[in-house]
């Protein structure tokens, strides 16, 4: 066998030189043995009756899967109360996200949105040839809606906002005022994509996207996820309910079979299995308290969560207490320079979350002070 360089074929193979540098969506580490609270995955098995559909739907493994999503779609519109046109299933929420950027941007149009939140919104307008229009949350890391909209309505050519509520990473949530402000001021072209990928954990008065939706609002977006509350992250189902014609122009540019037998039946399965649902959720809600209250207790900065996560606004000490954490067998989420993300789960791991928090603070000493970390509480 004669060697490629002998046929010119030792040249570097051609790649998309915009990617050749740039690294992909950084996931939540996981740690063999430590406690993972770096993702904002169930602490909690799947959902009863779940385990019983996916071994039951496992038995059509040979057959491709409804390219629709039929059985799911029709249910999530009775659910919602809008036709199964109005709904779209996808491989997550995240994988509809950047599928609502390829549908809606054409290269150099822009997609809006507020930093810090989801870091996929910037790689999906980046790998989309788009342009990232970001405005800098509040300092209480709430989205800065007003700056955003007066953002939106004076660049060229946005294909798309994003809206993250309860807001990842912050744990932040839309106001009713806040979002009917930021629809009456952007065009009305423009679509508006609200993440509700953690909106079942949300214990206070939140708006619902939907609800702006079926009220003549036809370019919101609702994006939800069964990922989170649902407990179904290794299976990857989300969906969007939005205008037919959005939808379907979605629907012209995903790849098929993109959402698994299984995982259709799962999510099915998990509908039905809402009261148990509540009842974590409920949990998680009293795990947040308790662990937002302890943490302040040592004096961290912890800002208010609507979802089953706290955001710690540490500055240029968020590294250092993660490393600690890790060493403590507990991993959360770093943000430098801004924070920290750490997973509510069940009793025990918040309880050795707490555990690591306290031991790095009694640590620090001084070096962690509001002042030094540029955080407000």
């Amino acid at each position: 066998m004669t060697r490629p360089e002998e046929h010119g074929l030792g040249e570097r193979v051609r790649v998309r030189p915009d990617l050749a540098a740039r690294g992909g969506y950084r996931a939540g580490e996981a740690v063999p043995g430590a406690i993972k609270l770096s993702s904002n995955e169930s602490g909690h098995p799947p959902l009863p009756g779940v385990l019983e559909a996916i071994s039951a739907a496992s038995a059509e493994a040979n057959r491709y899967p409804d390219n629709h999503a039929t059985a799911l779609r029709t249910a999530l519109a009775e659910r919602w109360a809008v036709s199964p046109d109005e709904v779209i299933i996808g491989c997550g929420s995240s994988l509809l996200c950047q599928e609502l950027v390829q549908a809606t941007c054409e290269p150099g149009d822009a997609v809006a949105f507020g930093w810090r939140s989801f870091e996929a919104y910037r790689l999906y307008a980046q790998t989309s040839h788009a342009r990232a229009i970001t405005v800098p949350n509040t300092p209480d890391g709430r989205l800065d809606l007003p700056v955003l909209a007066a953002a939106c309505a004076s660049a060229d050519q946005v294909g798309v906002a994003f809206l993250c509520s309860p807001n990842n990473p912050t744990g932040a949530v839309i106001t009713d005022d806040e979002l009917t402000a930021f629809l009456e001021a952007v065009p009305k072209s423009v679509p508006v994509v609200v993440d509700e990928a953690y909106a079942e954990f949300a214990t206070g008065v939140t708006p619902h996207a939907i609800d702006w939706y079926r009220a003549g609002w036809r370019n919101v977006v609702m994006l939800r996820t069964f990922s989170k509350a649902y407990g179904l992250a290794g299976l990857r189902v989300g969906y969007a309910i939005g205008a037919p014609e959005l939808l379907h122009a979605v629907r012209a540019i995903r790849s098929p079979f993109n959402v698994s037998t299984v995982a259709q039946a799962a999510a099915i399965a998990s509908l039905h299995a809402v009261d148990e649902m509540d009842k974590r959720v409920a949990g998680v809600a009293a795990g947040r308290r308790w662990v937002a209250e302890r943490l302040r207790r040592l004096g961290l900065p912890v800002q208010d969560s609507e979802a089953n996560f706290l955001w710690l606004p540490l500055g240029v000490h968020a590294d250092a207490f993660a490393e600690h954490c890790r060493r403590e067998g507990v991993i959360v989420r770093s943000f430098p320079p801004d924070g920290v993300r750490a997973t509510i789960s069940v009793q025990a791991d918040n309880e050795r979350l707490v555990d690591a928090a306290s031991s790095w603070r009694h640590s620090a000493g001084d070096r962690m002070s509001p002042q030094s970390s540029g955080a407000q509480q």
